[in-house]
């Protein structure tokens, strides 16, 4: 017998020597791992092989219950992504293999007995599937269609003891596809999503089963006499040609165990379907709040329907307890409440993995990055990525804005000018998107991460596609508010105005931009109103990380040809193919780069700086007259390594980005207004109060003194206010000079130190000649004079550990002249990064003889690597 007959003998022997993969009613199993072949060498003949037994020893074996093909191929070891990944390696892969339908199979035990019933669950088959069980059709491609349709389908009367499930995927166009597509992000993967993405179960229920659960709450929020009703729905389906009676019981239960049951009786008729209902009153709930505001409760809840005495199926899942709602106000502007308070957005754009691959601790370390940084939410804008997503967002208390996606098939509307491939839509695509928002809602329904869904992007639905959509999710118990689009271009009557801004930018723009607001209809961007995506187009990865994707010729090319396209921007059709509107503010500001380090040590400047007075300015305005609702950072991570748009690069290292908005974002905070050079007193918690302290100093390059005051203030929750004026001041700068604004406590503890660069001039904006992705600069300012600086000497020393992973950096400027831009990483034993990494501060300037004490936390760090504009690099161990 040849190798691979008795490889496959001893796989066939293994899986009919199997347990079941279901035990007992209300069970439910992932097919947990596939084997996948291209049609082109396994052939069509779909009933021949989704019979039990069928050789595929030549086949890719996956270990892994959900992929797309190029995510299959990965982890097969086809490809490595390092290669793919590495300079403009992926522009010369062939992606012909995907031009025809590939095969996903898979074999298992199940024990079918009399009155045992087996359904098999799809939640996204890209772009469309036909499945076949054991040598049957259970769904063509018709049904089982679009990115998000799940599916539930009887496979009763076809499943045996020894079962082979096949799923033949077709090819995907985003252009004719309700799927998963990218834009300018990042070049198309090669497979364009396709492939079994989400997992697939199995389940067993006995003569009665359950839909999935909804749990809707209502609470008469935080008091001291408080309480919930809490409703469980779902439908029961007699599966029997006869009548039944059925016992009911509700669950809830506490994560101290506190539980509450209801019980109920109800008949079904012969293959009747009845939605039922399960509901009781809370004493004194726990309330689910957002991080930075509370803590992150959650309940459990169950239904489990029982037949004489037998339970026949149960469905659960996690809740929380909480109000989110919205408003669009006298301005146009949507503001969300959460728990009745006014909840102001600090958020980024979040992107799937290239390839739809899904890691649980990866996401969670996105998650913990977004919060650390001062973060609120995060937008999917057409990603619904998968169910561990919202579960994680639930734990972590960070809210989700999920929705359609933007310049694709979801979007093909007669009135859409900017595709450039318009299929507009037929019967059948709402057919598609019925099912597909029916599965979104049930599946994110429960979650109180979710802060509400859009139902367009850049374009809203037209009224039939809107009609389906509230219905569904009106249908579902969904209690968030439904979002017609992401810009205020148009929308339904049935939606009413969505009150969210998309005019940009995507691309630099200077630091003044944000505060430069009246008149709103002139100034897009700037910080007033929710903008749903929008940020200054940085986001430049430090050298570590280019290292590992670009050649030396592309780092050359990043200072050497300023204008040159880059593939690791945007596509090459692209308004974000090259960094020449970035560069060109760069080499006016900063001067001309004498060499990579020196490029690179600017752009983190310009970097800082752009996103700290984005974030500021939102969060200085949250209380104008006409207020800075909400702000998703466009974006907060790639989907590959990037060299723009990110908040942290794809190997999650922080950089000048992620710092400057950490900055922007702190919960109490004092940020400078470039324009009115003003002093605003911020405060994003929900319950610090009291008088604080604001310390104003300036210095020139030199470290010469030029202005010192101190100011008294009280602070109120949820507020922020302009406390100082500087304008006479700051009116006499002849050249650059810093700007330190600290704000302490009433214990002298310090809340916030912000450090500023500021030029003579601020740079001018033609704001006339403004476009959808940027507006002009007509005149720069000159930091030119910070490549003049006198040379520093920092000393750095590091603290015993406070625990296992958290050190504390003390940085002492031994000089008499400011140490400016001083950055810090952390790099384990083989001098490689830390990751992922978090820094009480980076990129930080210090004062003449200053002081300064920063905590790190990282797993596995050896040393603190230590750089900066006018230090020598220096290493210190730990």
């Amino acid at each position: 017998m040849r190798a691979y007959d008795l490889l496959r003998f001893s796989l066939v022997a293994e899986v009919a020597g199997a347990a079941s993969l279901l035990s007992k009613p209300g069970d439910s199993a992932v097919i947990p791992s596939w084997d996948i072949q291209s049609s082109a060498k396994a052939g069509n003949n779909l009933q021949a092989l989704s019979e039990f037994s069928v050789d595929t020893s030549s086949w890719y074996h996956i270990n892994s219950s959900r992929c797309t093909l190029m995510g299959c191929l990965l982890q097969a070891g086809a490809y490595h992504e390092d290669e793919l990944f590495h300079s403009d390696n992926l522009r010369k892969f062939d992606a012909s293999q995907f031009r025809v339908p590939w095969i996903y199979r898979n074999e298992f035990n199940l024990d079918p007995k009399p009155g045992r019933h087996y359904f098999l669950q799809t939640h996204g088959i890209t772009s469309k599937g036909d499945i076949f069980m054991n040598g049957k059709l259970v769904a063509n491609n018709l049904t089982q269609a679009g990115a998000y349709g799940g599916h539930q389908y009887d496979v009763t009367q076809l499943v045996n003891k020894q079962n082979a499930l096949l799923v033949r995927v077709h090819p995907t166009d985003y252009n004719y596809d309700l799927a998963l597509g990218f834009v300018d992000w990042n070049p198309y993967p090669p497979d364009n999503g396709t492939g079994v993405w989400r997992n697939i179960e199995v389940k067993q229920t006995g003569p009665v089963a359950l839909e999935p659960l909804r749990v809707i709450t209502e609470t008469n929020l935080p008091t001291d006499d408080s309480f919930a009703n809490v409703t469980l729905k779902s439908v029961a389906r007699n599966l029997e040609t006869h009548e039944v009676t059925v016992e009911l019981k509700g669950e809830v239960t506490s994560e101290c165990s506190q539980s509450y049951t209801w019980k109920q009786t109800v008949k079904l008729g012969p293959s009747e379907s009845k939605q039922v209902v399960l509901a009781g009153t809370l004493k004194n709930p726990e309330i689910w709040w957002p991080k930075q505001w509370g803590k992150q409760p959650l309940y459990t809840g169950q239904i489990s329907v029982s037949v004489n005495d037998n339970v026949s199926d149960a469905v659960s899942d996690m809740f929380g307890i909480r109000q989110v709602t919205s408003k669009v106000n006298s301005h146009n502007d949507i503001i969300f409440y959460v728990n009745g308070l006014p909840f102001q957005v600090i958020g980024g754009g979040y992107s799937a993995d290239m390839f739809l691959r899904w890691n649980d601790e990866k996401f969670a370390q996105q998650a913990q990055l977004t919060l650390d940084l001062g973060g609120n939410t995060i937008r999917l804008e057409g990603k619904n990525e998968q169910p561990e997503l919202y579960k994680i967002a639930d734990r972590m208390g960070l809210m989700v804005l999920a929705g359609w996606e933007c310049c694709d098939k979801w979007e093909a509307w007669s009135y859409n000018e900017d595709l450039a491939v318009k299929s507009e839509w037929t019967d059948k695509d709402y057919v598609i998107a019925n099912a597909s928002i029916k599965h979104e809602a049930l599946m994110q329904q429960n979650h109180p991460s979710m802060l509400g869904y859009l139902v367009g992007s850049d374009y809203w639905p037209n009224d039939r596609a809107a009609g389906i959509y509230a219905s569904s999710i009106k249908e579902s118990g969904w209690e968030i508010p439904i979002v017609a689009s992401a810009s205020k271009r148009g929308y339904p009557k049935i939606l009413g105005p969505s009150g969210m801004k998309m005019d940009g930018p995507y691309d630099w723009t200077p630091p003044n931009y944000w505060y430069d607001t009246e008149p709103y209809e002139d100034r897009l961007g700037a910080a007033f109103g929710f903008g749903s995506e929008l940020g200054a187009g940085v986001g430049t990865p430090e050298i570590s990380s280019l290292k590992k994707f670009l050649s030396k010729e592309d780092l050359d090319d990043l200072w050497k040809q300023p204008n040159k396209g880059l593939y690791h921007m945007s596509t090459n059709v692209s308004s974000f193919y090259d960094r020449k509107i970035y560069n060109d503010a760069l080499w006016a500001r900063y001067g001309a780069p004498v060499s990579l380090d020196d490029y690179l040590i600017k752009a983190q400047i310009m970097d800082y700086e752009a996103t700290r007075s984005q974030f500021e300015g939102v969060s200085a305005f949250w209380s104008k007259e006409r207020p800075a609702t909400g702000l998703i950072y466009w974006m907060l991570n790639n989907a590959w390594p990037s060299l723009h748009w990110n908040l942290f690069d794809y190997y999650l290292h922080p950089a000048g980005s992620y710092f400057g908005a950490k900055v922007g974002a702190r919960p109490e905070h004092v940020a400078y207004d470039y324009l009115k050079k003003a002093v605003y007193l911020i405060n994003h918690s929900i319950d610090k109060k009291g008088p604080r302290t604001i310390s104003v100093d300036v210095i020139d390059t030199n470290g010469k003194s030029l202005y010192t005051t101190t100011k008294s203030v009280e602070t109120e929750p949820n507020t922020s206010r302009n406390v100082l004026d500087l304008s006479t001041s700051l009116k006499l700068i002849n050249n650059v000079v810093f700007l330190r604004i600290t704000l302490e406590d009433d214990k002298k503890t310090t809340l916030s130190r912000n450090v500023y660069w500021l030029a003579k001039d601020l740079d001018v904006l033609s704001w006339e000649d403004s476009d959808w992705f940027f507006t002009p600069v007509t005149k720069y300012a000159d930091y030119t004079a910070l490549n003049k600086l006198q040379s520093a000497k920092v000393l750095v020393s590091i603290q015993a550990p406070k625990s296992a992973d958290v050190n504390s950096v003390i940085l002492e400027n031994k000089s008499a002249v400011p140490a400016f831009f001083v950055s810090l990483n952390l790099v384990d034993k083989a001098g490689q990064d830390v990751l992922p990494v978090f820094w009480s501060d980076n990129y930080v300037t210090l004062w003449p003889h200053e002081k300064l004490e920063l905590r790190v936390r990282g797993k596995g760090a050896a040393a603190v690597q230590v750089s900066g504009k006018n230090i020598q690099p220096d290493t210190a161990s730990i």
